[in-house]
């Protein structure tokens, strides 16, 4: 999957979607594009002396960043509710993203067949 087809399926085909499979790529793209998106916009902000461009962007990419990382998880055969990990500190983050760059389960899985 490319950059564009990663963004353009987390942001408008799969929003708020919970269910089913993510690729590394799609999950690596969308953070790459949120990343750069979010430190360009808080550049902007800080030349203007707002804090509103930035903010607004993390809230309308809250719910497919968590969707991505939850069919991330899937793709890895993990529950969703692993995210959680996070809220342990540093050993949290660290654990995800270990999980997150790992090949996903080939073949079917409890959440279904991997995507293409």
């Amino acid at each position: 999957m490319d950059f564009a087809t990663a963004v353009k399926t987390v942001l408008m085909q799969k929003y708020a979607n919970f269910s089913g499979r993510a690729m590394r790529s799609e999950y690596w793209w969308y953070t790459l594009f949120a990343v750069v998106v979010s430190i360009v916009l808080s550049l902007i902000d800080m030349m203007l002396g707002t804090q509103l461009l930035q903010p607004i962007f993390g809230l309308a990419t809250l719910l497919p960043g968590i969707g991505v990382c939850v069919r991330r998880l899937h793709d890895l055969d993990k529950s969703g509710w692993w995210l959680l990990i996070v809220l342990i500190p540093l050993i949290g983050a660290l654990v995800l993203l270990y999980w997150f760059t790992q090949p996903g389960t080939p073949g079917d899985n409890q959440f279904g067949p991997p995507t293409a």
